[in-house]
């Protein structure tokens, strides 16, 4: 029997993730609150691991997926070669590993286009850092203090740290740093 899986993505833990798939109905949603710059997220794993032959992926957008075209174009080729659908919403795009090259050139414009705005966003905030530091005025990332908090109070109740990690929407490695401090 198939299922309707939801994949969502932000970048950042205190971003809303509720406009993407909100008209969806949904078996199952795997959410990730992290870069797309590559595909070592926790829920992008553990859907890969999940999903099935004759399932459908809804995504609401490419940029969702991926910021990295040769990473896209891998994704949907992995789950494409699974019998599982991909559909993205936002640009009316769906999957199935029926050759449909108008579809393939769609995706491959619209990744590049995606990885081409990541490298600018990146380029504008090296600038504005830039020039920050040359006026005085900037001090560097600041620690989430909230995360930090929640992560020793979960250690010392004996919480591992990669179930700190699934429950509060970081990476195991984050959890380690903050530890170590």
């Amino acid at each position: 029997m198939s299922q309707h899986i939801g994949y969502i993505r932000v970048s950042s833990v205190d971003q809303n993730i509720d406009r993407q798939l909100k008209d969806v109905e949904l078996d199952k949603v795997f959410t990730d609150k992290c870069s797309g710059k590559d595909t070592n997220r926790p829920e992008l794993l553990q859907l890969i691991e999940y999903a099935r032959d004759g399932d459908y992926i809804h995504v609401h957008d490419i940029s969702r997926m991926a910021r990295n075209t040769e990473d896209l174009l891998r994704l949907v080729k992995s789950f494409t070669s699974k019998g599982i659908t991909l559909k993205f919403h936002k640009e009316h795009l769906e999957f199935t590993g029926v050759s449909n090259p108008m579809q393939d050139l769609m995706l491959t414009m619209l990744g590049g286009i995606y990885q081409f705005e990541r490298a600018m966003i990146l380029e504008r905030q090296r600038e504005g850092i830039a020039i920050a530091k040359s006026k005085g005025r900037y001090k560097g990332k600041q620690p989430n203090k909230k995360l930090h908090a929640d992560i020793h109070q979960l250690f010392s109740e004996g919480t591992n740290k990669a179930q700190i990690a699934r429950s509060l929407g970081c990476t195991r490695q984050t959890v380690i740093a903050v530890l170590k401090r």
